[in-house]
């Protein structure tokens, strides 16, 4: 809606929120510091959590493909919050650029901006912190793509600016306040929401800096705070920019008005410093269909109608069942004890819950033939299938099964010249128009089976 500014995260249990309610993610409360500014203009601010927890084997490789889908592809600001699991791949930043040049392909061009719970890297200034690795290739990409709104959060960092004395708390009195369950961050004690809590139990829990690698609400309220303000001052500076034309008589419209926006071609961005570009020079964002919850876009591929005239398999079984591994049905999935006891006779209890969940399609026997994706329009030819759910499932599920057949526009590809790619439960099926086991793309629209020859135990 236009009377919606919207910032879509994409990541991992962190970004869930995981070990903590829902309503104490840095997403939620987000919305509540930083809404009532938008709300005073007549609008609503909405802040999407696509978060996930580790369980459906996915990571930042594949899940950077899916951001037209995970997350609206209509958000002002998208946040990235995979870092956890960018530690030692040497292929992260590869994604991270590809996510950063895709979304200016998106109809509100966002800026993409990470919430790293680390330092920066090559600085730490925690004691004890082991955690201050990364890339000074980071560096590098924040330079690069600054005229994009591009930038990096790094929590650890911020903290350890912010004054207080951390290593004198550390080596003198061994207080180390990024430990499990430490309350306090050496500024506060609990969170503002916190400050009135009646309940000890649970203003104790609202004063948690670090779960355990997940943050606690204090953490999330410094994460929280911290956007709010950046992006409260770029409000300010933009109305600035809005009062001198209008003092210069001139209409603002004229030159801020959103249907001014240049459109964004491949050619418009620099040359990618480590990203592949057949795969992230392209005029299009890839396209996705992710039977994972929660997601919030449109979809890439689609299951084609079985009785649809262009479908290639037409007359044949398609009984495929998509099905949900029921953790949103799981209101205490992700919540710790000490918040489940202080919600669990409160009306309002619902504000713990996650909506994070493994999905597929799948079928059960051989009696359930095959499914049929109608691809979306394709620029390059990349076709990736994933398997749920886990982190090294795709040899096992696609590479060494002899009881399923891939079609692309009903010709047989070759097991052999797939790879396992871009990471341990995805298989790359084509890597692009022309490939040696492909069949010739169509002008119109191409499709993709995938057939059980036999299901046994």
């Amino acid at each position: 809606p236009t009377n919606t500014y919207g910032t879509g995260t994409i990541g991992s249990s962190v970004a869930a929120g995981h070990d903590n309610c829902n309503f104490d993610s840095y997403e939620r409360q987000m919305e509540r510091t930083f809404g009532p500014v938008w709300e005073a203009a007549g609008m609503k601010l909405v802040c999407e959590n696509a978060g996930e927890g580790g369980g459906c084997g996915d990571d930042f490789a594949n899940q950077v493909f899916c951001i037209k889908q995970n997350v609206s592809p209509n958000i002002d600001i998208a946040h990235y919050t995979w870092t956890y699991f960018e530690v030692g791949n040497e292929h992260a930043l590869e994604a991270r650029e590809s996510l950063v040049r895709w979304a200016q392909m998106l109809p509100r061009q966002p800026p993409v901006h990470v919430f790293n719970t680390f330092e920066l890297p090559g600085k730490p200034h925690l004691p004890a912190d082991t955690d201050a690795g990364g890339s000074l290739m980071e560096y590098t990409l924040a330079r690069y793509y600054a005229k994009y709104g591009y930038n990096a959060f790094y929590m650890r960092s911020g903290y350890a600016k912010g004054g207080y004395d951390y290593t004198t708390a550390f080596k003198e009195n061994e207080v180390n306040h990024f430990e499990a369950n430490h309350v306090g961050d050496g500024y506060h004690t609990v969170t503002r929401y916190g400050e009135n809590e009646e309940d000890p139990n649970r203003k104790s829990s609202l004063g948690v800096l670090m779960r355990n690698w997940h943050p606690g609400p204090l953490a999330f309220q410094f994460v929280a705070d911290t956007f709010s303000y950046l992006y409260a001052k770029a409000m300010l500076e933009a109305l600035d920019r809005i009062e001198e034309e209008m003092n210069n008589g001139k209409d603002p419209l004229d030159t801020w008005s959103a249907k001014k926006r240049k459109i964004m071609l491949k050619t418009s961005l620099p040359e990618p410093k480590v990203c592949d570009p057949l795969y992230c020079t392209v005029d299009e964002a890839p396209g996705c269909i992710n039977y994972e919850r929660p997601t919030y876009g449109w979809w890439g591929a689609k299951v084609e109608d079985p009785n649809d005239n262009f479908n290639p398999h037409k007359g044949e079984v398609q009984n495929w069942e998509p099905w949900l591994d029921g953790q949103e049905k799981d209101l205490w999935h992700g919540v710790p004890k000490q918040d489940q006891a202080f919600f669990e006779d409160r009306d309002d209890k619902e504000v713990c819950r996650h909506l994070d969940g493994c999905g597929a399609i799948s079928a059960t026997s051989k009696d359930n033939g095959s499914v049929v994706f109608r691809l979306p329009k394709q620029e390059v030819g990349l076709v990736v299938l994933c398997g749920c759910c886990g982190k090294d499932i795709a040899t096992e599920m696609f590479l060494n099964n002899p009881d399923i057949e891939i079609r692309y526009n009903s010709q047989l590809l070759d097991p052999t010249t797939w790879d396992i790619w871009p990471n341990g439960k995805c298989v790359r099926l084509l890597k692009k128009f022309g490939a040696a086991s492909a069949a010739a793309a169509t002008t119109g629209h191409n499709y993709l089976s995938v057939k059980v020859q036999n299901i046994t135990d």
